[in-house]
């Protein structure tokens, strides 16, 4: 929801408004895509995860740099689809009536963006699993007594040879959630 909300805000404004907006946000569209997601939350983990935070803040913490980490495949999505539907006549006709901006975007373009939106939001939850499975197992993640499948499949890691199947099976788990 935090991605998403995110990258269709900053998409609808880039496609529709265009010139330099639209140079800026594609511009740190590219930047941030290029950026490894693991790498970036790690460092921002580093910087805000060092207060200590136990139980629901540092749950909280993680959906917040997970949803921020985010949303810059939705943003391209919804700019492709807002370029393409500002030529169409009921923008135009919209246009011509005197409605704002605003109006525009939030009454015709988001509603009508909103469906690859919703296929690209369904694909991404294995990519946010994977996330967090990976920070957890990094032990960046979510912390003791709260179990995550990572840090189940870094407890097992130490038995491995003796009791495979403690690590195997949340493996197992987060490779069937991703699917």
């Amino acid at each position: 929801v935090i991605a998403g909300s995110i990258g269709t805000a900053l998409g609808a404004a880039a496609g529709f408004f265009g010139g330099w907006l639209d140079r800026a946000i594609t511009w740190v569209i590219d930047l941030m895509i290029s950026v490894p997601r693991l790498v970036l939350l790690l460092a921002i983990l580093g910087i805000f995860g060092n207060q200590d935070l136990t139980g629901a803040g540092k749950v909280f913490l993680i959906v917040s740099v997970l949803g921020l980490t985010g949303w810059m495949g939705v943003s391209r999505i919804v700019r492709g689809q807002v370029l393409s539907l500002t030529r169409q006549d009921f923008i135009q006709a919209a246009r011509a009536l005197g409605l704002s901006p605003l109006r525009i975007i939030l009454r015709h373009l988001v509603p009508n963006a909103l469906a690859p939106v919703i296929g690209y939001a369904s694909l991404a939850v294995g990519s946010t699993i994977l996330g967090e499975a990976s920070l957890s197992f990094l032990g960046s993640g979510i912390s003791q007594p709260t179990p995550t499948w990572g840090s189940m499949v870094s407890d097992g890691r130490t038995v491995l040879l003796i009791s495979p199947w403690v690590a195997t099976f949340p493996g197992l788990l987060i490779v069937w959630a991703v699917l």
